[in-house]
């Protein structure tokens, strides 16, 4: 073979590949999409009927001190109760079990309050022009964790169980602070004392309970969110330990006091083992009908 058709057959067959490529992104993100829309309708529809209502102070009274001074920091009084939030995040995402394998996202969440359920899709640059899409969901009672290739691909499919269905109401709880009146006694949420910056946060939705300590800072903000045990996958095997997020960054947004970043990690016997790390960049909150 002529270097004229040796070039000419290399031309073709990167045309070729670079075709196969933009045909299999094309269908991953079609398949991703529905996928996420199927995930959203769901959700939806397992939205319980929530009447409009306002803050209250009268029902922090009988709240553990750092409870009540937290949400007199971050709520006003007279302010809509939101039914649900739909938020945009960027930041990082450690893709290593042991180690350091971080790379940049970004992700779209709605999360309500009645039925408790979120929707966490989310884009991860795992190479240039190789993207892991995730889906991570609590929807009607059940949880959802799906991982793909360029949408395509699978890498990681979880779906049921009561252990998966805990550790996402475990995620919905932690991430109150986004959406802190949720966090009122009128909307479901029971708090036990624990000490002068320490209160436990318990929820139920049906069958599943979950309980978090949530630690408030010196201005009396949620600054760390913590669980004894949540579910861990490791490989193909899950594995309970230790959980913790935490939150900085305080600012108004839509008459509430929200954090715009935080940190997630596992609490492993060698130290913290942060996996997530992200800024919130668009908050936007929707009030019952």
């Amino acid at each position: 073979m002529g270097l004229p058709s040796l070039l000419l057959w290399s031309a073709a067959v990167l045309v070729l590949l670079l075709l196969a490529y933009a045909l299999l992104l094309a269908y991953g993100r079609w398949r991703w999409g529905r996928a996420s829309r199927t995930l959203l309708n769901d959700l939806q529809a397992s939205c319980q009927p929530m009447a409009p209502a306002v803050v209250d102070w009268r029902e922090l009274q009988d709240l553990p001190p750092p409870v009540q001074r937290y949400l007199r920091a971050v709520l006003r009084v007279g302010q809509p109760l939101p039914a649900a939030v739909q938020l945009s995040q960027e930041g990082t995402f450690n893709m290593k079990v042991d180690g350091d394998g971080w790379k940049p996202f970004s992700a779209v969440q709605r999360s309500q309050v009645h039925r408790p359920g979120f929707v966490w899709d989310a884009r991860i640059s795992l190479l240039p022009g190789l993207p892991v899409h995730v889906h991570d969901a609590y929807v009607g009672g059940q949880g959802q964790l799906h991982a793909a290739v360029m949408g395509a691909v699978p890498m990681a499919r979880l779906r049921g169980g009561e252990e998966l269905a805990r550790a996402e109401l475990m995620r919905w709880l932690a991430e109150a602070p986004w959406y802190p009146t949720a966090l009122l006694p009128s909307q479901g949420v029971r708090w036990q004392a624990v000490d002068k910056q320490s209160a436990d946060a318990s929820v139920s939705d049906g069958s599943i309970s979950v309980s978090l300590r949530f630690h408030f800072d010196s201005d009396g903000l949620v600054d760390t969110v913590t669980a004894a045990s949540r579910s861990r996958l490791v490989g193909k095997v899950s594995r309970p330990a230790p959980w913790q997020g935490r939150f900085w960054n305080y600012a108004w947004r839509e008459g509430l006091r929200v954090p715009q970043q935080g940190e997630v990690a596992w609490l492993l016997p060698g130290g913290a083992s942060p996996y997530w790390r992200g800024r919130i960049s668009h908050l936007a909150y929707e009030a019952a009908a």
